[in-house]
C-alpha cells in the first residue's frame, strides 16, 4: 500500500512539473527513494577537488579512495560543490583554464561512477571560481565545464538545478546554485559569488515548488560553492540569504574556504542586516515562536577541501532534521563510519525551530523514543552501543549505556541502528549537560568511536565560538564592507596629509618642536608631527598626488582571459575591458573581487608608507634640534638677555633629553621601509605574472611611486 501511495505521488509531482512550465527535465528532477530505512535519507558532499596537472596525486587519490567509500555508503545523491579543477600554474601565479585538467576530471569521475556502482544521474557538480578563471562566457571556447562536467553530460545546463528525494513521509528538496561570474576573470580578482536577480528569481521558484502542505512536509537544502560571506548582492541589492530565509531552508552547503582558516566554518543565519556577526550562532531575542509563524533561520555549513585534506562529508536527514559527519581521508582509510542522527548535536541545531517543536509537541512522539545512528562499514558489524554522559559535576559520568539494534527492512539502502531510551530523563535547561558517544565493533574486533557531542532534547542550542580567523572569513560580509574599508583607509591617508594645511589655514599658527616643548598639548604634538612631513614639500605632494591617482585613474592594465586578447584596465571600481566575443565594452567587472588587490595596497603599503615618511621627517627635526643643543647654537640671533639665555639652555636640555628617547626611530623606520618595499615588490611580481604585465609599461605609477617616494623621503631626511 505504501509503495502504491509513493507511485501516485510521483506521478502527480511529475505532472505538476510538466504543466507548470517553469522547470524542465534537466533542471528539476524527482527521485523515489527505494528501500529502508524509510525515515532517513543521506547524501555525500565533496568540494574543492582542484585536480591539477602539477599535482596528479589529487586525482589519483580521488579515484582510489572515493569509489570504495561511495559503494559502502550508498548515498541517494553525490554533491560536488565547485573548484573541480585548479586552473593555476605551477607557482600559483597565473590563473586560467587548462583543458588537460578537465579531461582528467571527466575520466576520473567516469571511473568513480563505474566502480561505485551508483547511478550517474545522482551525481551533481557545479562551478567554483577556479573553474571560471579566464572564461569570457558560458558556452564559449574556454568554458570547459560545459564540455566535461557531470551536469553538462546530464543536460543540466542552467545555473539553478534541483532534485527532490521522495520518501514515504516527506520530500527532501536539494537545490544547487552556480553563482560564478558571468564573465570569468583571471584570479586573484575572481573570488566572490555573483548572484543575479534572474538567478535569485529562479532559486525562489525552485524553493517554492512544493508549497507548504503540512501533510506532505518538505525539507529544503541548498548547495553551492561560495559561502554567503563571499557572495555579492544582485543588481537590485538582494542576497541569497534573503531567499533562503524566506523559504526557511534547513542548511546551505558550500566550500571555497578550505580549512586553512579553521574547522568551524559554520554559521547560523537569522534575519539581520548586520555587516558582521560576532558569534557562530547569532543571538535571538526569543528562543521560540508563538506557533503562528515558522521561525526564519538556516545553517550554513562550509566543508573542508579534497585538495589537501581529502575531506568528505555525509549529510543525513532523519525525520526532517539534518546532521552530518566530516571525514578526513588523509589520515587513513576508515573501515567504519558512524553518523548519529538523533539526538542532534546541540551545537548545530536549528534551535528556535526545534525548541518550538518540542514545546508544542508538533513531532510524532516516536521521533524521541530512540537513539539513532547510521553505521557504514566495509566489514560486518557485530555490536553498536550508545552511551550518554552527564557533565553536571564537572566531569563526564556515564548515565546510560544501551545496545543498539539494526532496523531491518526487506530492501535496505543502509544500516540504521536504534536503541530505546527514556528521553524525558534528559530534559535539562543546559544544552551542554548531556553528551553522546556511539561505539561500533566489527567482526574483526575493530572499535570505532564517534566524537563526544552535546545534545539537548529540549532543542536548546549549545554556544560555539569562532577563532578570529574563522570570524574574519565567515562573520564578515566582505562585499558590503569593501567600500567602507576603502574610503576609511583613503580618508585616513588624506587626513594625515591635509591636517597640517587645515591647521595652518584655520589657526594661522606654525606648529614646531619648540612650541610643543613649551605647551605639551595633544593638538600641538599632532600638529608638529604632521607639519614636519608637510615641510618636505616634494614628498608631501608626491603622496597627495598618488592618492588622487588611485582614486581617479586606472591602476594597471592586464590580460583578463585565458586566450589573452585585448587588455583591460582596473580601477578601484573594477575592471573595464572589451569583451572578446560580444565586442562591447564592459565596465566594473570583478566588483568587489578587486578588494583583494585594493585593500591590501591601501592598508599595508600606502598608509604605512605615509606613516614612515612622517616618522622620518619627525626624527630629522629632532636630530636637527639636538645638534643645535650640542653646539650651543640657536636659530635666532644670540640672545643677550641672561633670562632668555637660561630659557634657551633649558630648551636645549629638553631637546637633548627628548632626543635620547627617539634614537631608535630612524632605525625602526628604515626596517619598516624595507618591509614595505618587500611587500610591494612581492605584490607587483604576483600581479605581473597573473595578468601578464610589464611593471614599466602596464603599471608604472602603481609599481614605482611608493618605492621612489620612500627612497626620496629617506634621502631628504638623511644626516648629511
Amino acid at each position: 500500500m505504501a509503495n502504491i501511495t509513493i507511485k501516485i505521488l510521483v506521478i502527480f509531482s511529475l505532472m505538476a512539473v510538466v504543466f507548470s512550465g517553469q522547470e524542465n527535465s534537466s533542471s528539476s528532477r524527482l527521485i523515489e527513494v527505494k528501500g529502508g530505512p524509510n525515515s532517513v535519507i543521506w547524501v555525500v558532499q565533496l568540494s574543492d577537488l582542484h585536480f591539477s596537472v602539477h599535482h596528479p596525486d589529487r586525482a589519483l587519490d580521488f579515484k582510489k579512495l572515493v569509489s570504495p567509500y561511495l559503494s559502502v555508503i550508498n548515498p541517494s545523491l553525490v554533491l560536488i560543490t565547485g573548484d573541480l579543477t585548479d586552473g593555476k600554474s605551477k607557482d600559483h601565479s597565473n590563473m586560467k583554464q587548462n583543458e588537460k585538467e578537465w579531461v582528467e576530471y571527466r575520466d576520473v569521475m567516469a571511473d568513480v561512477v563505474k566502480k561505485s556502482g551508483l547511478d550517474k544521474s545522482i551525481f551533481y557538480d557545479l562551478r567554483g571560481n577556479h573553474d571560471n578563471f579566464g572564461v569570457p562566457s558560458v558556452g564559449g571556447t574556454f568554458d570547459f565545464f560545459s564540455n566535461y562536467s557531470l551536469n553538462a553530460e546530464a543536460g543540466r545546463t542552467g545555473h539553478v538545478n534541483s532534485v527532490t528525494l521522495q520518501t514515504e513521509d516527506r520530500r527532501h528538496l536539494f537545490v544547487g546554485i552556480d553563482i560564478t561570474m558571468a564573465v570569468g576573470l583571471r584570479g586573484p580578482t575572481n573570488l566572490f559569488g555573483h548572484p543575479t536577480d534572474n538567478l535569485l528569481a529562479e532559486l525562489d521558484s525552485e524553493l517554492s515548488k512544493w508549497g507548504a502542505d503540512p501533510k506532505n512536509p518538505v525539507v529544503k537544502i541548498s548547495f553551492g560553492h561560495f559561502p554567503l560571506s563571499f557572495s555579492a548582492t544582485s543588481e537590485s541589492g538582494r542576497t541569497l540569504k534573503n531567499v533562503f530565509l524566506k523559504h526557511s531552508i534547513s542548511a546551505y552547503l558550500c566550500g571555497h574556504l578550505h580549512t586553512r582558516f579553521g574547522k568551524n566554518l559554520k554559521r547560523l543565519h537569522r534575519p539581520s542586516n548586520d555587516l558582521m556577526q560576532l558569534n557562530m550562532q547569532q543571538t535571538s531575542s526569543k528562543n521560540s515562536s508563538n506557533g503562528s509563524s515558522k521561525v526564519q533561520e538556516f545553517w550554513e555549513w562550509e566543508m573542508g577541501d579534497w585538495r589537501r585534506n581529502r575531506a568528505m562529508r555525509i549529510l543525513a536527514i532523519d525525520r526532517g532534521h539534518a546532521s552530518f559527519v566530516d571525514i578526513n581521508l588523509k589520515s587513513g582509510t576508515k573501515k567504519t563510519i558512524i553518523l548519529p542522527t538523533f539526538p542532534l548535536d546541540s551545537r548545530f541545531t536549528l534551535a528556535s525551530s526545534q525548541f518550538t517543536e518540542f514545546e508544542h509537541q508538533s513531532l510524532d512522539p516516536s521521533h524521541y523514543m530512540t537513539i539513532r545512528a547510521l553505521v557504514f562499514s566495509s566489514s560486518p558489524i557485530i555490536s553498536v552501543v550508545a552511551r550518554a554522559y552527564d557533565s553536571e559535576l564537572g566531569n563526564l559520568v556515564l548515565v546510560l549505556e544501551e545496545s543498539m539494534t539494526e532496523i531491518k527492512d526487506s530492501s535496505s539502502r543502509g544500516a540504521l541502528y536504534a536503541a530505546p531510551w527514556n528521553f524525558k530523563a534528559f530534559q535539562d535547561p543546559s544544552p551542554e549537560r548531556y553528551w553522546l558517544q556511539i561505539e561500533a565493533i566489527d567482526v574483526r574486533g575493530r572499535s570505532t568511536l564517534t566524537e563526544l557531542r552535546p545534545f539537548s532534547i529540549n532543542g536548546l542550542s549549545s554556544p560555539l565560538s569562532w577563532t578570529w580567523k574563522e570570524f574574519m572569513v565567515m562573520g564578515c560580509q566582505w562585499a558590503a564592507l569593501y567600500l567602507p574599508i576603502l574610503w576609511l583607509s583613503v580618508g585616513c591617508s588624506f587626513f594625515i596629509l591635509l591636517l597640517p594645511v587645515a591647521l595652518l589655514i584655520l589657526f594661522k599658527k606654525q606648529y614646531t618642536l619648540q612650541n610643543f616643548y613649551t605647551d605639551k598639548k595633544f593638538k600641538n604634538g599632532v600638529g608638529w608631527v604632521l607639519t614636519e612631513l608637510y615641510k618636505l614639500r616634494s614628498v608631501w605632494l608626491g603622496f597627495l598626488g598618488y592618492l588622487f591617482y588611485l582614486v581617479l585613474c586606472p591602476w594597471f592594465s592586464g590580460q583578463l582571459f585565458t586566450d589573452g586578447g585585448e587588455r583591460g584596465y582596473m580601477t578601484y571600481r573594477g575592471w573595464v575591458v572589451k569583451h572578446p566575443e560580444m565586442g562591447k565594452k564592459l565596465e566594473f567587472l570583478g566588483f568587489p573581487d578587486i578588494m583583494v588587490i585594493v585593500i591590501p595596497h591601501l592598508v599595508f603599503v600606502v598608509f604605512p608608507s605615509i606613516l614612515m615618511a612622517v616618522g622620518l621627517a619627525m626624527e630629522s627635526e629632532i636630530y636637527r634640534i639636538h645638534l643645535l643643543a650640542l653646539s650651543g647654537k640657536k636659530e635666532d640671533d644670540h640672545c643677550k638677555d641672561s633670562l632668555k639665555s637660561r630659557h634657551s639652555n633649558t630648551q636645549n636640555h629638553r631637546s637633548s633629553k627628548f632626543y635620547i628617547g627617539t634614537l631608535l626611530i630612524r632605525r625602526v623606520s628604515m626596517v619598516a621601509c624595507l618591509a614595505i618595499f618587500y611587500k610591494h615588490f612581492k605584490s607587483c611580481k604576483l600581479l605581473a605574472k597573473a595578468y601578464e604585465m610589464n611593471p614599466l609599461l602596464h603599471f608604472p605609477v602603481y609599481s614605482l611611486s611608493i618605492p621612489l617616494l620612500l627612497a626620496y623621503a629617506v634621502y631628504k631626511t638623511s644626516r648629511r
